[in-house]
């Protein structure tokens, strides 16, 4: 049974909001962050209608399986995420809307680089490799078939724009921005990670084929922020569906990209709301990765 979807929670909190994203609202709790995530979904850089529901719900909840489960590889920016902690700044009557919706944490400054690693040759790593043979700037094999698995994964970096599609860059273009000993830190974290998710992933019947990850710095260390492990941040192939040359049905919001591509949309205007039974499928879609990952029934 799904829960009401939640499209925002500008409503719901009593906090300034200070920057809300395609799914995630960020609020300013004075010496923490709340972190809201709702029920929103995007596909070819729109907010689409309507919110589906569980969305939010998965993807919180396992970036805070996550973030507990990798702690021991690197420290993160989780302080708690129960809702009946916030006191006042949730009223009691809206606590309800928000449970397993929400996170506090602590406040980092952000590095402008999005972490991404692959272990597969696929999405746009692929698209790069067909024109050049490189993925940001790293020469592979001559020959390799779309999907193929990599000898070993391959950091591949990309600056922020908070507006517009974050740049592929490569890892010395990296250093550049961020300077030599920290763009090796983040390598170095972000390839450790990759492994662990990798290997967890593999015992579940699941194939991870790349992520994106981002930090930010507190006192000088290095942490871990935002989102961790989730399908809107990774990319999840169920080993049965794995196969060379094709396109892969992920495990995430891929019934919204299927049904939007196979419409009449022209792609530059808001698109019509999406129809029931690709809102019921995607939200099964999320439902059925957290169950994979974690072995639980969603609540």
């Amino acid at each position: 049974m799904s829960s009401p979807a939640i499209s925002t929670a500008a409503d719901l909190v009593n906090a300034p909001l200070l920057y809300k994203g395609k799914v995630r609202e960020l609020y300013d709790l004075g010496e923490h962050y709340l972190i809201v995530v709702t029920d929103r979904i995007s596909a070819f850089d729109y907010v689409l209608e309507p919110a589906v529901p569980d969305k939010g719900n998965v993807l919180n909840r396992l970036s805070a399986f996550w973030f507990g489960k990798t702690q021991h590889l690197l420290e993160n920016h989780v302080i708690h995420a129960d809702v009946e902690l916030l006191g006042d700044v949730v009223p009691e009557a809206h606590k309800p809307l928000l449970k397993n919706r929400v996170m506090v944490t602590r406040k980092a400054e952000r590095i402008d680089i999005e972490c991404v690693v692959r272990g597969y040759v696929t999405g746009g790593g692929w698209r790069q490799y067909e024109q050049s043979g490189e993925i940001n700037g790293i020469k592979l094999p001559e020959g390799l078939r779309k999907n193929a698995k990599l000898a070993e994964p391959i950091f591949t970096p990309a600056a922020k724009n908070d507006v517009g599609h974050d740049e592929d860059i490569s890892f010395a273009e990296m250093a550049d921005k961020v300077g030599a000993d920290l763009a090796e830190q983040l390598r170095s974290r972000s390839l450790e990670l990759y492994a662990f998710a990798r290997d967890y992933c593999e015992e579940r019947g699941i194939m991870l084929a790349d992520c994106k990850l981002e930090f930010g710095l507190v006192d000088g260390r290095l942490i871990l922020i935002d989102e961790i492990f989730t399908p809107d941040a990774s990319r999840f192939w169920a080993k049965e569906k794995y196969a060379l040359d094709i396109e892969i049905d992920s495990m995430d919001k891929e019934p919204v990209r299927a049904y939007l591509a196979g419409s009449d949309w022209d792609k530059n205007s808001r698109p019509d709301p999406l129809p029931g039974h690709v809102v019921e499928e995607t939200t099964r879609r999320y439902r059925d990765i957290y169950r994979r990952l974690t072995g639980y029934e969603l609540e």
